[in-house]
Order: C-alpha cells, then sequence, then structure tokens
C-alpha cells in the first residue's frame, strides 16, 4: 500500500456501546494503522474501567495515543485534543501508517477537521484560584454566574454541567472577553485534517441492550473498586474525569446514597440519555461525506464496508 493510496486519517465514530473497539482492533488486522482515542474520558490517568479503556495486550498489539494523559482533577478540552491530534497524525504518517481516530466523543473530532477559536492565555496562578473557588460553588450558583457574564452561551453551558460552565466562566472573568465571542471572533487554532469519517448506526434497541450489558461487564470487572481507589487518593466526584457518567454514580453508592443496583441503574439511564445526545450530535454535526455502517452486521462486513471508504477516498492534501 502507499502512502498516497491511504486518507489523512481515518475516524471510526458511534453511540457508546456501538462497537467502535471491535471494528478497530479488526481494521489494525487489515491495515497498517495507529490507533489515537477520540474520547474526552479516556484522557484520564486511573480511570479504566468506567471509561471502557483499551487493556494492556491492545495497546501492545496496536499503538496507542491520546490515554492516560491528565489526572483526573485537570481538564483536557477539545483545543489541546485537536493539537495534540494534529501532532499524532503527522507522526503517524510520517512512520508510514494510517491515523485511526476511534471514539464518540464529536467535539474532539470536529476540532480537528473544523478547528476551534485559539484559546487566549489565561494566567496559570489566577485560573487556579479561580478553579479552586469554582469548585466549591453549587450548580445553581455556576448557572446564575453564567447566564449573567455569557447569556449567548448559557444554555449549551448549563447543559454541559459544572466543567462546562466552569470553563465559560473561566475565559470570561480572566479574560474579559466571553467565550460565544470569542467563538465567533478569534481565529482558528491551525488548519483543519481532512479525512475519512465512518459512522456505527445502531437501532435503538440494540444500542439500549448493549449499554445494559456494558454496565454490567464494569460493575462484574470492579469498577467500584476503581472508583473507591481514586476517592482515596483525593480525588472528588466534581473533578473533571470524576464527574463522568458512572464515576458520579459508584460514588454516591460509596457514600451510602444508594444501592449498588440503584447505582447501575442510574449508570444505565444517564448512559442511555448521553447517546441519545451523541445522535442528535451525529444527525446534525458530521461532515458531509461521512459513511454510515450498520453496526448489526457482522465484523466482517463492517471491515469491507470501511475498507471501500478508504480506498475511495482521495488524499487531499500530499
Amino acid at each position: 500500500m502507499s502512502r498516497r493510496a491511504l486518507p489523512r486519517f481515518l475516524a471510526i465514530t458511534g453511540t457508546t456501546a456501538s462497537g467502535k473497539t471491535d471494528l478497530s482492533v479488526a481494521l489494525a488486522a487489515v491495515l497498517p494503522v495507529e490507533i489515537v482515542s477520540m474520547d474526552s474520558r479516556q484522557v484520564y490517568r486511573g480511570m479504566d474501567i468506567g471509561t471502557d479503556k483499551v487493556d494492556a495486550a491492545g495497546r501492545a498489539a496496536v499503538p496507542h495515543h491520546g490515554l492516560d494523559l491528565v489526572a483526573p482533577d485537570e481538564r483536557y478540552s477539545a483545543g489541546r485534543f485537536a493539537r495534540d491530534a494534529r501532532r499524532w497524525i503527522e507522526e503517524i504518517r510520517g512512520r508510514g501508517a494510517l491515523p485511526l481516530l476511534v471514539g464518540g466523543t464529536g467535539f474532539f473530532l470536529r476540532a480537528i477537521m473544523e478547528p476551534i477559536f485559539r484559546e487566549p492565555p489565561l494566567d496559570p496562578e489566577r485560573l487556579e484560584a479561580l478553579r479552586s473557588w469554582l469548585s466549591a460553588q453549587e450548580p445553581d450558583e455556576l448557572a446564575r454566574w453564567v447566564s449573567a457574564l455569557d447569556p449567548a452561551r448559557a444554555r449549551l453551558a448549563i447543559d454541559g454541567g459544572p466543567q462546562r460552565m466552569g470553563r465559560t466562566l473561566e475565559v470570561v472573568l480572566l479574560s474579559g472577553v466571553p467565550l460565544s465571542r470569542w467563538h465567533r471572533e478569534a481565529p482558528p487554532d491551525g488548519a483543519g485534517v481532512p479525512g475519512v469519517v465512518v459512522v456505527l448506526d445502531l437501532p435503538r434497541e440494540e444500542m439500549d441492550r448493549r449499554i445494559d450489558d456494558r454496565v454490567t461487564r464494569m460493575v462484574e470487572r470492579g469498577l467500584v473498586d476503581e472508583v473507591r481507589g481514586l476517592l482515596a487518593e483525593g480525588y472528588r466526584d466534581d473533578d473533571p474525569g470524576m464527574s463522568g457518567t458512572g464515576y458520579r454514580e459508584i460514588t454516591s453508592h460509596l457514600r451510602g446514597e444508594s444501592t449498588l443496583d440503584e447505582a447501575m441503574e442510574r449508570i444505565r439511564s444517564n448512559t442511555r440519555r448521553y447517546a441519545r445526545r451523541q445522535l442528535t450530535w451525529f444527525r446534525h454535526q458530521l461532515p458531509a461525506g461521512a459513511v454510515h455502517v450498520d453496526a448489526t452486521l457482522p465484523i466482517e462486513a463492517q471491515v469491507a464496508a470501511v475498507l471501500d471508504a478508504v480506498w475511495g477516498a482521495e488524499e487531499s492534501t500530499p
């Protein structure tokens, strides 16, 4: 295979539990790939079971990038991912391999193909002090501040929870300019990278069934002990990583606020709700030309469909 026969990158995306990892492993058997995790939760160290991170054997078989980058109490933005991913893509291509981006975080994918604004520089000491204050505020108080200081972004920020509201407030308070204005007016943070995007489609009933099974497997593999260990290390449920689905519900259980069965049912419900938000994003935000593949097909048929998309693509940039 010649390098020019390959696209700049191949992305495999889809909802939670759509089979992205299984398809990526199958593709690695027939294409020279290195995998870039496109998952906003798998960047956190020590959070393996609840994020369904690829295991050590999988990493040994195929080089992986984008895993275990930050501690659970750190933030990792789409802009930072795009900068890192552009570097990984060029390094992988330089080794003669195809960058295979795998994950369901749509904002990460868009940040690569259509870069967001260049983030304003924020004073590190003031930022740390502000984050400490924000972490002590109740969500309703954060929502009140966001609505007052960046009304154009308020609904999006509030829907995104404390982490997104915190980011919105950090920018406006430390830069003096609302985040919504930065998005509108600031120059992009680098050039967009074209690639082939494949979306795995699942009927909702099958998606829900797989999510239910996945939560059961995570608990059987030790999710409760994983969360207990993170709490013992001093991480809190309002830290950026710990606020994710699975971790906050198990934290509540460990505090005695729910039984394990109740926590598992909440994880299932919240994961299904998140998957529906992913579906909405995919309907409206995917790039033109994205290839849809039926995720209920045998894995061999899925691989064949992806290969058709790869070989039919023309590399936009030499």
